[in-house]
């Protein structure tokens, strides 16, 4: 399949095929006719007898405030002789996992109405403490209620949320404070290929199931319907699994610091589960508390490809890397500044391609190697208004274009 264009969604988004792993109640009911239950990835029981080490290092602490400050902290023993201790993080984050559940529209005039049920986490701003899920779960759904560890539910609202991170901030109706065991988020900046890292969530509404598994990529971007299919990018890809019911769930590491939120996984596929991570969480979570929304997604208003060397070749170009740009958006900020798509159409691999349009292979200095790499470079280091330094291969040629980025329209209801 060929891949997505950028603004719409990423090359990876292309190859695979992802499903949102929200649960509906047909899925939850079938469990009770279910004798044995998929290996949810726990460890066993003798790595309680592990030896834990106290581990002192010095870490940026986030608040959401947006302000950070730099502290000297001890680990809090979760780093066992197989880098992560899996019952110990589980008792310190388990009471922070809720479910939500409640009723979508869908498009099938038969049966107008679906139930949802997904995860969130509980997080404290200000003072205050609200619920984070994915906007999949609850952007769009009606008589919303959460239901906290002890089993006890309440009715919840959504007082912000931004489909094109899959994000929603929710709050609940006449609940003790008693109830909210918040936890910590920290950045995702540091994060490496490899690191443990654990998953809770409530899949077919098994409440507060644990997995684990490492990271498996960084910076892959993903394509998902409620995002008006564009790509949502810089996503964390792991190895824990993941099922229906644990979108909106957490990604924690070793020391049980939310580090993502579980939101999509490769339908069919084993282990192969991705996470919208914490640095983006953390950018939005003050605008969606205070206003409700995030608007500051940059925009380029293109539609390309990611380079390889049979394009290349047909291009007649040295530039196997990049993103090749077939289609442009009228009026949008790259047509403005001038940037040109091809006439020419070549068939590669059973694939038609547009070539013989420019080839963006930097932005601001930075390489680009295809469109995973644009997309991420975009939601972290720029903002809607700012001009961008596009390095651009033309006509064989290495120049630059200079864009003014736009803001991305509003999802399509």
């Amino acid at each position: 399949m060929k891949p997505f264009p950028h603004d719409r969604a990423s090359g990876m988004g292309a190859i695979i095929a992802l499903k949102a792993i929200v649960a509906v109640a047909a899925i939850v009911a079938l469990l009770a006719t279910l004798a044995v239950f998929e290996f949810s990835g726990s460890t066993s029981s003798s790595s309680s007898s592990l030896p834990t080490t106290t581990v002192i290092s010095t870490q940026t602490e986030t608040i959401l405030d947006g302000a950070t400050q730099t502290v000297t902290v001890e680990g809090n023993g979760n780093n066992s002789a197989f880098g992560i201790n899996p019952e110990s993080i589980y008792a310190q984050t388990n009471e922070s996992i809720v479910t939500l559940q409640g009723v979508v529209a869908t498009d099938n005039s038969l049966v107008p109405t679906e139930s949802v049920l997904g995860s969130g986490f509980v997080i404290n701003s200000s003072n205050n403490f609200y619920i984070v899920t994915n906007y999949h779960v609850a952007g769009s759904t009606v008589n919303l209620t959460v239901t906290f560890a002890d089993g006890t539910s309440y009715p919840a609202k959504v007082i912000g949320s931004d489909p094109y991170s899959d994000l929603a901030v929710v709050t609940a109706s006449g609940v003790p404070r008693s109830e909210y065991h918040p936890l910590t988020i920290v950045s995702s900046s540091t994060l490496e290929v490899g690191q443990y890292v654990v998953a809770i969530g409530n899949p077919f509404g098994l409440a507060r199931s644990m997995t684990f598994g490492i990271i498996s990529q960084l910076g892959r971007t993903i394509q998902d319907p409620t995002a008006g299919n564009f790509s949502i990018a810089d996503i964390i890809q792991f190895s824990a699994p993941i099922n229906p019911g644990n979108s909106g769930g957490v990604l924690v590491d070793a020391d049980g610091y939310v580090v993502g939120i579980t939101t999509a996984v490769v339908s069919g596929s084993q282990g192969v589960g991705f996470a919208i991570p914490s640095d983006t969480i953390i950018r939005e979570l003050p605008y969606l508390i205070s206003t409700g929304s995030y608007n500051l997604h940059s925009y380029l208003g293109i539609s390309g490809v990611d380079m390889s060397y049979q394009i290349a070749q047909a291009a007649g170009t040295n530039y196997t890397y990049g993103v090749l740009v077939e289609q442009l958006v009228s009026g949008g900020p790259a047509a403005s500044a001038g940037m040109k798509v091809g006439s020419q159409t070549v068939t590669i691999d059973g694939e038609q391609y547009l070539i013989g349009g420019d080839i963006i292979v930097s932005i601001n200095g930075t390489k680009i190697v295809d469109n995973d790499a644009l997309a991420t470079y975009l939601a972290e280091n720029t903002i809607p208004g700012q001009t961008a330094v596009l390095g651009i291969v033309r006509a064989g040629s290495l120049t630059t274009l200079d864009v003014k980025l736009g803001t991305r329209p509003p999802v399509s209801s």
